[in-house]
């Protein structure tokens, strides 16, 4: 008999397909929504059932508690299951879903609620002789100068209400705070609704290691150990792994024990994260509590072969834990990979588009979470990731190899992803070492520059640019530079196995003027300037917003604003002309 005959997902993506799998193992009716930008998705596809959440606009779609509430009482759906982001830790939705007499898979709104705000949280967990980065909480319009001071810079802004990067900003001196706390507001109302932010000491060279809790209704908590989450760009995760190859078994025991604290602390029940920031000496802090699944969740079920998504489901059923603390082991270890439609090379910029072809690697101890496949497209309204390659294996070096070589049987063609990115990590030194912080690629992969594949008849080849090379322009947008030599006269041989790409600035000419252009589809979210303003080189002048984050456009010289293009509000494509600019 299964826990319940329909579940309605109030997501997308690729943990809607995930949820929607779950569902099929254990007998449930998996009832999809969808966005008007989603008509055609994969998990829209793969649902028993499918209901519009509409109207427009698309990027609010999945934030609306009247409309999912409403699309889960059309259905009969039992239970709404929220995944993770959008509504996933909205401690209103889950008041609202369970005052419907639906069931929140999730855990408690008083739970979201406290753990919600970074800065209750932070009470909760010293009470509970949780271990906390030192920090500063003042009002909403508060001034953090003297606070800063007093922490001493670096500091970390960061938004009270959020998660995963967004509303973050590393504060290296007193003239960088005022334009970072104002940044990180404006980031934070637009990914959490509200502008609530704190700070505190950043922490040089951390690790950022996490554990996942599970707690059922009759009071038994327990954790399924860590996940070592270091390897990250603007604070989010790209790589993760299981087990931490920093962590003793003394340090795993002290830190599990810490989170199974915290999450009693809570008062939590079902899934959740407790993460933590790990100096180079071993010493731990409370960063924050995700009451909800997360995106790696994978390497955990296939370390420990507990299944989370079901799991969640039993436990909100009304179901016991049916193991305890001493139950659950490691075997081997797990690495997870996020494949994102973006440009490394062009500062993480996302890509946006159809995917043209979509072959995912199949391999023993391989798994692929995805939410794409070919021919659905990619667009401006939501996060970037598409897909997770997970591997497992029975030592790390091993599962290292078969990661790598599952991203290289991975094909997606039509826009930029961060496989070859991914695979440049696997591939460091220092990774291979475990030498991994939440600095790794700027301290290892800064200047790096993506792979490009030039056909040449019936042999793939890879190019390599290097500097002074000379150039030629393809149709794409894209510079490639060919270095020639007798042995290898067009310049196309790459014996690192590695070749080199750097995209153009996104401006042209006209008329003696610059014509800066977005680099990519997405909303016009602020103009900075008005025309006839004298700007220097690095100035900000109009702000975008694409797949969740805020672009910046900034002056590539200094010079007059001749004509401003956009207004806010606007929605622009990729090539749109935003600002005229004349030298000075």
């Amino acid at each position: 008999m299964p826990p319940f005959h329909k579940l309605l997902i109030a997501n997308r993506g690729e943990i809607a397909v995930r949820i929607i799998r779950a569902c099929r193992e254990m007998d449930i009716r998996a009832v999809a929504v969808y966005s008007e930008a989603d008509a055609n998705a994969l998990h829209i596809r793969l649902a028993d059932e499918a209901i519009s959440i509409g109207p427009p606009p698309p990027r609010e779609s999945y934030l609306k508690i009247d409309r999912l509430i409403e699309a889960a009482q059309k259905s009969k759906a039992e239970a709404i299951h929220p995944g993770y982001g959008f509504l996933s830790e909205n401690a209103d939705f889950a008041e609202a879903v369970t005052a419907a007499g639906i069931v929140f898979i999730g855990p408690p709104a008083e739970a979201i609620r406290k753990m919600g705000s970074k800065t209750r949280a932070r009470a909760i967990m010293q009470a509970a002789s949780v271990p906390v980065v030192s920090g500063y909480h003042g009002a909403a319009d508060a001034d953090f100068s003297e606070a800063a001071g007093t922490l001493g810079y670096p500091v970390l802004v960061k938004a009270a209400a959020g998660g995963g990067g967004k509303g973050m900003r590393i504060v290296k001196s007193p003239a960088e705070l005022s334009e970072a706390v104002a940044a990180a507001q404006r980031e934070a109302v637009n990914a959490f609704g509200s502008d609530e932010v704190f700070i505190e000491k950043y922490i040089g060279n951390p690790r950022h290691i996490e554990f996942q809790v599970l707690a059922d209704s009759f009071g038994e908590t327990v954790h399924l150990f860590e996940r070592e989450c270091s390897i990250q760009r603007r604070h989010q995760k790209i790589v993760e792994e299981t087990p931490s190859p920093f962590l003793t078994a003394e340090r795993r025991e002290k830190m599990g024990a810490a989170a199974v604290a915290a999450a009693k602390a809570a008062g939590y029940g079902n899934a959740g994260t407790v993460e933590f920031i790990v100096d180079s000496y071993g010493d731990f802090y409370f960063l924050e509590m995700n009451t909800r699944l997360q995106v790696e969740h994978p390497i955990t079920e296939m370390v420990t072969g507990i299944d989370l998504v079901k799991a969640q489901i039993r436990i909100a059923a009304g179901e016991r834990l049916w193991f305890g603390q001493r139950d659950p082991s490691q075997r081997g270890h797990a690495i997870e990979c996020r494949v994102y439609a973006e440009d490394p090379a062009n500062n993480f910029l996302p890509s946006v588009g159809k995917i043209e072809q979509a072959v995912e690697p199949v391999r023993p101890g391989v798994r692929v979470d995805a939410g794409v496949t070919a021919g659905d497209e990619v667009s401006i309204y939501y996060d970037p990731m598409i897909a997770k390659v997970i591997a497992h294996a029975e030592t790390r070096a091993n599962a290292i190899r078969k990661m790598d070589a599952a991203l290289a049987d991975y094909k997606l063609t039509g826009i930029t992803t961060n496989i070859s990115f991914l695979r440049a990590v696997l591939a460091h030194p220092a990774f291979e070492r475990g030498e991994t912080t939440t600095h790794f690629i700027e301290q290892h992969l800064s200047d790096w520059q993506s792979p490009v594949t030039a056909e040449m008849g019936d042999r793939t080849l890879r190019v390599e640019i290097g500097e002074g090379a000379d150039p030629w322009d393809r149709a794409d947008g894209f510079r490639l530079g060919m270095g020639a030599s007798s042995s290898d006269p067009k310049g196309l041989r790459d014996p690192s196995g590695l070749a080199r790409l750097k995209q153009k600035r996104p401006t042209t000419r006209a008329g003696g003027h610059e014509m800066l252009e977005a680099a990519m589809p997405g909303l016009v979210r602020r103009v900075l300037v008005r025309e006839g303003d004298s700007v220097e080189r690095g100035q900000a002048l109009v702000m975008l917003e694409a797949m969740k984050m805020e672009i910046r456009v900034s002056a590539p010289h200094a010079g007059k604003v001749v004509k401003v293009l956009v207004s806010p509000g606007e929605t622009v494509d990729r090539g749109r002309r935003l600002i005229e600019l004349a030298a000075p």
